[in-house]
């Protein structure tokens, strides 16, 4: 494999105050499904981990074709196999292929750049995705949620997953792009959506075209690229023009220098950024709020619980300084990112061998880390698809392994943008839950991984202006998101 290398030292882990002997530890145990069944398995990135899991153990190995065509994959699915994965730096482990079609597609960016590149782009960035400054970003957030919250009838059937990403993109453009998305919502959606399924397909690939085959799937691929490619750079190209406008990412991303050089980003890489925060911003907390609305209108009572703490805060608008006083929400969709984590895998490739759960992974393997799975485990959860937000409470987080629960990863390589996703739902659920009730239709919440996690069908519920709030009784039975 080209630029990888065996290390000559032959301790590794990712807790520096440990040392391990690699060359003592055994190889992952082979997984004992059959191969048609790892195949399935592997092209199901959610459940398909949780089976390979079950079968194989919390580390388990696959080998699905000669070496030479197909390096190995070993999937880990235990927090200390998180951690192993995740939590070292990437002088260890580095993108896998996927990420490299992304680039190749999209342009480099902070989720596809490799470590030493990545290193100067992610200092740049760090300081723009604070706390305090994301909270610059958040502002419409709210004021999306109560457009979309008077739009629906007294009384009218909605599709939750098509509402949410209606919000989504227009709290993204209003908020962080300085633009109406609005009427350019199918123009994004579409391309974001055969971009991805492009990527993950051809990146998971053992074999795969040369790319200056015109295949219908990479023309298709290609120009999706060209019209994200095209509505960033109209949003730049307006914010130079304008340094006035309303676009607080954009002009932070101008802005932004690396502290250690100096340097700023191009035009062309801040384009790419771009490209990947709507990409990443737009799916991911359009999905998790889906999740929590239908998991709320199974659960009245805790509906219930939402909507009295928000109206403590009173009949106003809701701002990012209500966050504090948000707790309960902030559980609820907490327990939503469990069950509904954005990336249910993360990959690696190993760079040098390394030691995982105490298995030998040698340079080249890919590695897998199984979130989704991890996030319902049985033996790490007590009644895993229950959906509990008590779970996240300040009390039962104390001594949780903090590697047991990664919605948004974990190590140097983690989102930068969670304190945005996490500011941007919280505005949004509290603010739906206040001004209507939701009772969820569909007993199920079928999940599909093109890239990201999504809804894989419609998610319908009857929605009624709120005018009270009733004593409910407890949830019944606990409900599963599988069909």
């Amino acid at each position: 494999m080209i630029g990888l290398t065996r290390s000559p030292d032959k301790t590794d882990t990712a807790d520096p105050a440990v040392k391990t002997d690699i060359s003592v530890l055994p190889l992952a145990p082979k997984n004992p499904l059959r191969y048609r069944e790892r195949l399935r398995c592997l092209r199901v990135f959610h459940t398909g981990v949780e089976t390979l899991r079950d079968a194989g153990g919390p580390v388990t190995r696959l080998q699905l074709a000669p070496t030479w065509l197909m390096p190995p994959i070993v999937i880990a699915t235990s927090p200390q196999g998180g951690r192993d994965i995740l939590g070292r730096s990437d002088t260890f482990t580095d993108r896998t292929n996927v990420h490299h079609e992304l680039r190749h597609l999209l342009g480099p960016n902070l989720f596809t750049l490799t470590h030493q590149p990545w290193l100067p782009r992610r200092r740049a960035l760090q300081p723009v995705f604070t706390k305090q400054h994301v909270r610059a970003f958040g502002g419409h957030m709210a004021q999306a949620a109560e457009m979309v919250a008077t739009s629906w009838g007294d009384g009218a059937d909605v599709d939750l997953d098509a509402a949410c990403r209606r919000l989504t993109l227009r709290a993204l453009g209003r908020s962080v792009l300085g633009v109406d998305l609005d009427e350019r919502a199918d123009a994004i959606a579409e391309p974001m959506r055969v971009t991805q399924e492009y990527v993950a397909d051809r990146g998971l690939r053992p074999v795969r075209a040369p790319r200056w085959l015109p295949t219908p799937a990479r023309r298709r691929a290609r120009a999706a690229a060209a019209a994200l490619r095209q509505i960033a750079d109209d949003i730049l190209r307006s914010c130079r023009d304008d340094p006035s406008r309303d676009a607080p990412l954009v002009h932070a991303l101008i802005a932004a220098t690396d502290p250690a050089t100096g340097a700023g980003l191009s035009d062309e890489e801040i384009r790419d950024e771009l490209i990947v925060f709507m990409l990443a911003g737009h799916d991911t907390t359009s999905t998790v709020l889906t999740y929590a609305l239908w998991a709320l209108g199974h659960h009245l009572d805790l509906q219930d619980k939402v909507r009295a703490e928000v109206a403590d805060i009173g009949d106003r608008e809701l701002t990012p300084a209500d966050l504090p006083r948000l707790g309960y929400t902030t559980q609820v969709l907490h327990e939503a990112l469990r069950l509904c984590p954005p990336a249910a895998v993360i990959g690696r490739t190993a760079m040098r061998d390394v030691a995982v759960n105490g298995y030998r992974i040698p340079a080249g393997t890919t590695l897998v880390y199984g979130i989704y799975a991890v996030h319902r485990d049985p033996a790490l959860w007590e009644n895993p698809l229950a959906f509990d937000p008590d779970r996240f409470s300040p009390d039962n987080c104390a001594g949780r392994d903090r590697w047991q629960y990664l919605p948004f990863g974990g190590g140097p390589r983690s989102c930068i943008g969670d304190h945005f996703a996490m500011l941007e739902a919280t505005l949004a659920l509290a603010t739906l839950i206040r001004r209507i009730e939701i009772r969820s239709t569909d007993d199920d919440f079928p999940l599909a991984v093109p890239f990201t996690t999504v809804a894989a069908a419609p998610i319908r519920a009857r929605v009624s202006a709120h005018t009270s709030l009733p004593t409910r009784h407890a949830a019944g039975p606990a409900l599963t998101d599988q069909p």
